[in-house]
């Protein structure tokens, strides 16, 4: 095994020459299709991500993939007969998230295994990557967000190597409707205590969060259709509250763990689930 790249992000992780080329990740037209799906970010994405602990991803997914989904999860909850897994009082059926749909349905499970999610997730972690856990959010106007938190405090697996992936299914993700915003850096801070939320009325109270960080230091993420956002489980991170009067926010999160990993408390989310 040898770097991928030369300088600090090479120390966190390894990938082998036989699978990906020891260029600068730059394309020439000679490329394949296929070699960009397995290789599909750059050196100076790559150190970003070490760096700062989040990689934002344009237009990773097509639009008419994400059309296609948001419409079938319409019809999950919609149809007379709604399966037990995603079945919630109806007042909610189009506000409550849907916890691991890709246990369920082979349309999310596609999707959760989209070939650059795998080819980036095999860049960063050094190996392959598989799924722990999926989560497609309504984030209606008016809804809540999530105060400030990481996701290891949530997840814990060992070794450490989770890395989220969420999908903006949207035609834009902005301050408005709620987009997430992001503390760049403080995945190298290590997991800082977690306790009550202190703004209930901008977060939801059942969560958890982090204490003893910088939130002036907190930059939001916006995003359009189809673009993807990776970042570290220890990345210090959060969302506001929908202030729009008729926007949703809909968005559809995986987590997910190096194939030599494990989670260690979450009897939940011990099965994984490969890309490939």
């Amino acid at each position: 095994m040898q770097p991928l790249f030369d300088g600090p992000a090479s120390r966190m992780l390894e990938l082998s020459f036989d699978a990906y080329s020891p260029s600068e990740r730059g394309f020439t037209p000679m490329q394949t299709a296929k070699d960009h799906r397995l290789s599909p970010i750059t050196a100076e994405q790559y150190e970003q991500f070490s760096q700062d602990g989040y990689l934002l991803l344009k237009k990773g997914c097509s639009a008419d993939l994400i059309d296609a989904f948001n419409n079938h999860i319409y019809d999950i909850r919609e149809q007379a007969d709604v399966p037990e897994w995603a079945a919630c009082d109806p007042s909610k059926k189009f506000s409550l998230r849907l916890f691991n749909p890709h246990k369920h349905d082979s349309f999310s499970r596609q999707l959760m295994k989209l070939p650059v999610i795998r080819g980036v997730l095999a860049q960063l972690m050094g190996r392959e990557a598989n799924c722990v856990q999926s989560m497609y959010f309504y984030k209606e106007p008016g809804a809540p967000g999530q105060a400030a938190h990481q996701d290891y405090y949530y997840i814990k697996n060992d070794p450490m190597t989770m890395i989220a992936a969420w999908i903006a299914m949207e035609e834009r993700i902005d301050t408005e409707n709620g987009c997430l915003w992001v503390i760049p850096g403080t995945h190298k801070l290590g997991l800082l205590p977690h306790g009550a939320v202190k703004n209930v009325e901008e977060h939801e109270p059942w969560t958890e969060e982090t204490e003893g960080a910088e939130l002036s230091r907190q930059i939001p993420v916006e995003m359009e259709k189809g673009d993807i956002l990776f970042f570290s489980e220890l990345l210090i991170h959060s969302s506001t509250k929908n202030r729009s009067t008729d926007r949703w926010r809909r968005s559809y999160v995986c987590h997910y763990i190096r194939e030599d990993s494990f989670v260690t408390q979450r009897e939940d989310l011990r099965v994984k689930y490969p890309l490939y």
